[in-house]
């Protein structure tokens, strides 16, 4: 679980961290969100289903509107990584009473960059929006070579699940290189997570059909038809 942790950490449930032990719904909340996001990346929709409600029961028992929407957030945040692009229905109930920080990362993970304060944001995104918001107007290249080099700073993103975010993310606001589609390929694949991979290998499937690369497409194809395999 070590993978996810330094993005749960940014987002999940800080306001206690003292010497003292924390307090039960803490620790029980956290183990929900780390068995909720670890369910939903391997493709098992039951499991996170239930994770994510033990996570909001026990953070609804502090009160603290603020508190549930670091965890709503992290939820879409987790989708986002997978393209999952739904609205974030559960964040924007309680968003009116969420800090500047979690306002900040609601609208990275939904695209809208222009305004962005890349300050208010986890350190590992702040060179990524920098460098995106500077480039605003430049014409993108989406059928760059998979060998060039990296057109912004998500290979600089060392979480696996926070890089995926970032892509995620980056997505909505301009095409992707192929470069990167590729490094998010990998990215899930190296850690196994089938639902990120699926949506991932999609993407560069559609990529390499557009710039009539059939031989590596079919390639994609069969890695597509192995992740799908049910056991």
């Amino acid at each position: 679980m070590r993978h996810f942790l330094p993005l749960t950490a940014t987002l999940l449930l800080v306001a206690c961290a003292s010497a003292p032990p924390p307090p039960e719904w803490q620790s029980q909340s956290f183990s929900a969100i780390k068995s909720y996001t670890a369910a939903y990346l391997s493709g098992n929709t039951r499991v996170a289903e239930v994770e994510f409600e033990r996570a909001k029961a026990e953070v609804a028992r502090t009160g603290r509107p603020d508190l549930m929407a670091r965890i709503e957030l992290l939820r879409c945040a987790t989708q986002v990584a997978s393209l999952v692009m739904n609205p974030c229905a559960g964040y924007r109930a309680v968003a009116q009473d969420a800090a500047p920080a979690e306002q900040a990362y609601a609208s990275f993970i939904a695209g809208r960059w222009d305004t962005l304060q890349a300050a208010q944001l986890p350190m590992h995104y702040h060179a990524l929006v920098t460098q995106t918001q500077a480039q605003v107007g430049q014409t993108a290249k989406p059928e760059q070579d998979a060998n060039a080099p990296n057109q912004n700073k998500l290979n600089q993103i060392e979480d696996p699940l926070a890089r995926l975010v970032a892509a995620g993310a980056l997505i909505q606001t301009r095409p992707l290189s192929t470069t990167d589609i590729n490094l998010a390929v990998e990215t899930a694949s190296g850690q196994g997570w089938r639902r990120p991979l699926l949506a991932w290998l999609g993407v560069q499937l559609k990529r390499h059909q557009t710039i009539g690369k059939a031989e590596a497409a079919a390639g994609i194809q069969r890695r597509i038809d192995l992740v799908s395999q049910k056991n």
